[in-house]
């Protein structure tokens, strides 16, 4: 009988192709949409995977990463001081401009690292060394810098050029792959004490304080024993992920963007595929009252329509989830859109789709339990 199911469907090629492809624009919307909301997001916290730290201390009107708010240098000796702390080091990080082989400007972001331990460093060094950013002028740039920090030179942007930032002369010792920030600027990468030369001086020029617990200690425990010591704000890493998730949530209109738009595709999928069977079913009527005159249950009928909402919604949602994998393809290579697809994301749309398949199957369901095995007899 399920082999008489399948065959019901694919013999009307017109109703089965909309199914099909309304569950699939319904799979690649949701998706696709959801990739690049995740990618947006994974911007926005950069930060946290260009420098890591255990313990990142920041001022304690500080609610997201990207939000710094300059702090005395006395801070990171309070810091050390506090128990639970195995070491801490500076960490300057601001936006700076820089000059281009054409005469215009451009926003990069200046990371300090402390000298001594390069604590912070970048994740991937692309080219050259790491160390050779302890020399006087020196600088390692990520891949986006080479990209953007390149215009108005006959050649790109290398190791041993130089460049000015607020026209102080810098030279590339390193390049390195970043991930890249929410506002798209280039990171670039020195020392603490070089960081404060390249930058206009202010009365407080530390931006973040990085720190280490001691053994035995978890990050949590340590963070809380900062802040009753300093009263400055220390986060652990995870923390201070949520926190600057939370913080563009409530205060941004991204999310509602991105949500409204993957609301529509499951109310179109349920609109397109819910109709589009119903429609189906009630073509099949006699056929489907046929079956029940033979004896046919209502329950057997039933789990005949499941098959065949089921199979469609399987087929669209493996060309839907098929197209989003190519897009991504497409789009990591340029680096926009953002684009972000872990392994939940596709569960997700498949109980999406299953929903749908399960509500559009109901309809049907429901009109065949009323159905009438003498309809088959009538003109």
């Amino acid at each position: 009988m399920y082999h008489i199911a399948i065959k019901m469907l694919v013999g009307d090629r017109s109703k089965y192709i909309m199914l099909v492809g309304g569950l699939a624009f319904c799979s690649l919307l949701m998706t696709q949409q959801c990739a690049v909301f995740f990618g947006l997001l994974s911007w926005t916290t950069s930060h946290l995977r260009n420098m890591r730290a255990a313990i990142w201390v920041v001022d304690s009107k500080v609610e997201q990463v990207n939000e710094v708010k300059p702090m005395r240098d006395t801070d990171v000796s309070r810091v050390r001081s506090a128990d639970g702390v195995a070491w801490a080091v500076p960490l300057y990080c601001s936006v700076q401009q820089c000059k281009l082989g054409d005469g215009n400007f451009k926003s990069i972001l200046l990371i300090g690292l402390d000298g001594a331990t390069l604590v912070g460093r970048p994740p991937v060094m692309v080219a050259g060394r790491l160390e050779d950013m302890r020399l006087p002028n020196s600088v390692v740039i990520d891949d986006l810098a080479v990209q953007r920090l390149s215009v108005g030179r006959s050649k790109p942007l290398g190791i041993g050029d130089t460049f000015e930032i607020n026209d102080k002369e810098a030279r590339v010792v390193g390049i390195c792959k970043a991930d890249r920030h929410f506002f798209g600027y280039p990171y670039i990468y020195t020392t603490y004490d070089q960081a404060l030369l390249f930058a206009p001086k202010t009365r407080k020029m530390l931006s973040i304080v990085l720190a280490e617990p001691k053994k035995g200690w978890t990050p949590a425990a340590t963070a809380r024993q900062i802040e009753k010591a300093t009263q400055l704000k220390a986060f652990t890493e995870e923390e201070f992920f949520w926190s600057t998730i939370w913080w563009y949530f409530r205060n941004t209109g991204i999310p509602a963007s991105f949500g409204t738009t993957i609301i529509l595709g499951f109310i179109v999928g349920i609109a397109v595929s819910g109709q589009t069977f119903y429609s189906f079913v009630l073509e099949n009527l006699r056929h489907l009252g046929a079956l029940k005159a033979m004896g046919a249950s209502n329950g057997l009928l039933a789990r005949m329509l499941m098959l065949q909402a089921f199979t469609v919604g399987l087929i669209g949602y493996g060309i839907g989830v098929g197209l989003t994998v190519l897009f991504g393809f497409a789009v990591i290579k340029k680096g926009q859109p953002p684009f972000l697809l872990p392994y939940q994301l596709p569960l997700f749309t498949f109980v999406i789709i299953l929903v749908i398949c399960l509500i559009a199957a109901l309809m049907g369901i429901r009109k065949v339990y009323k159905l009438e095995p003498a309809v088959v007899f009538r003109g």
